[in-house]
Parts: structure tokens; sequence; C-alpha cells
């Protein structure tokens, strides 16, 4: 006998079938797909938090910004996703798919990978 994931009911159906409703399938995906503990879900809203100040401030795909500016809306210049060295020596900082690196003056390149 075969029974849901989420409530132990008995499933009746496919045979494939693994919930008994769409609720407890969200239920239990809901479940295991959280952050675990407080310092994952912190870090996880500062990435998110980043990635949206860049995502406002760069339309275009590739712009300035100062790094007060950056800052005046939140942004945390520890937290980022990984770093891309050219061969030219610059070093960029990428959210996902938006990056920036430093340039004079405190200001910064934004720029946007094409994915």
């Amino acid at each position: 006998m075969r029974t849901c994931l989420e409530c132990s009911e008995k499933l009746v159906g496919r045979e494939d079938k693994k919930f008994c409703s769409d609720g407890c399938r969200n239920a239990y995906n809901n479940k295991i797909n959280k952050d675990s503990n407080n310092y994952m879900r912190n870090v996880n809203n500062k990435l998110r938090k980043n990635y949206r100040i860049l995502s406002e401030l760069n339309v275009e795909g590739k712009s300035k910004a100062t790094r007060d500016k950056m800052i005046n809306k939140g942004f945390d210049f520890d937290f980022f996703t990984n770093i891309l060295q050219t061969k030219t020596g610059n070093t960029y900082y990428f959210l996902y798919d938006q990056g920036y690196r430093s340039l004079d003056n405190d200001y910064y390149m934004l720029v946007k990978k094409e994915i």
C-alpha cells in the first residue's frame, strides 16, 4: 500500500503518485526546500538584496554607480556568488548574472552576463 509522503494517507490513482493532493505536495516541497537555519536564510536574503540593487542600478546591461549610491540602497560588498578574473587583470564580483568591478574615485562598473 502506497501512502502520501506528507500526510501518510492512502494513495489512489497512478502508480507513480507520491502525494494525495496539491496541498500536501506544496507543504512537503516547502519543508524540504526551506533554509535549514537562520545563518543560511540571512546570507540568502543578503544575496537577493544585492542582486535586486544591481538589477535596479544596471537596467541597460552596462553602467556606472558610485559606492555611496550602492551603500545607501543597502548593498553589502561582502556578499557575492562568484569572482571572475579577466585576462587583463580586472576582477569582477558577481551575484549570479549581475556583476561589478571597482573603478577609480569610488565608482563601480556594473555589468550583466549574457546567459
